[in-house]
């Protein structure tokens, strides 16, 4: 009866339990060195919605280079409607200067260029152009705690914060290889993320790009209740019964 008694503890813990190496993010954090981080800027993108701001000394100068907002509360659904849409051609129909080419530019690098039309054309003197990215986002799916499609405006954002977007990754997410799939310059990335190592701040993939999609898949114990027993409560159920069979038994 004991022997009984002490398999089935043992088995329980054995389905139940998960290393801490499965779990804990960057475990060689100690070890690792400090080091430069390259970050690199998408260039702009057919379909990318721009929002684009240009001001100057004075004020009322600015006004015929700018779109005409009714978005008071800054609602990016409503910033996005209003923003400049990039065409198949890669470029933008903007006020007084008619269609400005996007191609093979960073948001950064745009801002620049139309600073540099308006002054060279004597349009504006010393103007200040504000360009940003409207519908930038990711998709999250798998082993996460709120999966989905996130927007972020920001210029950059990394994979540990896009992860941070859909509430951290679930007990059962396997964090020794996650998933990010990309699309750059006509070619599709796959890259394999191993978020209990430190390796993965060096690469090109510790910055989240527009349209990344990280995928995070269920580990072992997850996969093998999956097709076995599919929750606490089922197991404990199952457990529960096999323990009272074992004890009329042994009677």
């Amino acid at each position: 009866m004991k022997k009984i008694l002490g398999v089935c503890v043992i088995f329980v813990f054995a389905v139940s339990c998960a290393s801490k190496k499965d779990i804990l993010y960057m475990q060689d954090s100690n070890e690792y060195a400090q080091t430069t981080l390259q970050f690199s800027s998408p260039k702009i993108q057919p379909n990318d919605i721009l929002k684009i701001d240009v001001g100057a000394l004075v004020r009322e100068s600015a006004i015929p280079y700018n779109k005409q907002s009714n978005n008071a509360a800054g609602a990016l659904q409503l910033m996005q409607l209003e923003g400049y849409l990039v065409s198949e051609d890669n470029t933008i129909n903007f006020p007084q200067l008619g269609l400005i080419s996007t191609e093979n530019k960073t948001v950064l690098e745009f801002q620049t260029y139309i600073k540099e039309l308006l002054e060279d054309g004597g349009h504006l003197k010393n103007p200040t152009v504000n360009v940003r990215l409207l519908n930038a986002k990711v998709t999250i799916l798998g082993e996460v705690n709120s999966p989905g499609t996130y927007n972020f405006t920001e210029y950059n954002i990394t994979l540990l914060q896009a992860l941070g977007y859909a509430s951290d990754l679930t007990i059962n997410g396997k964090r020794e290889d996650i998933i990010v799939l990309r699309e750059s310059e006509g070619n599709r990335l796959i890259s394999h993320i191993d978020l209990t190592s430190t390796e993965f701040i060096g690469t090109d993939f510790y910055q989240i790009k527009p349209n990344d999609v990280i995928i995070v898949n269920p580990n072992n114990p997850k996969v093998k209740s999956a097709g076995f027993i599919g929750n606490t409560a089922t197991f404990l159920s199952v457990f529960s019964i096999l323990l009272t069979t074992v004890v009329l038994i042994s009677r």
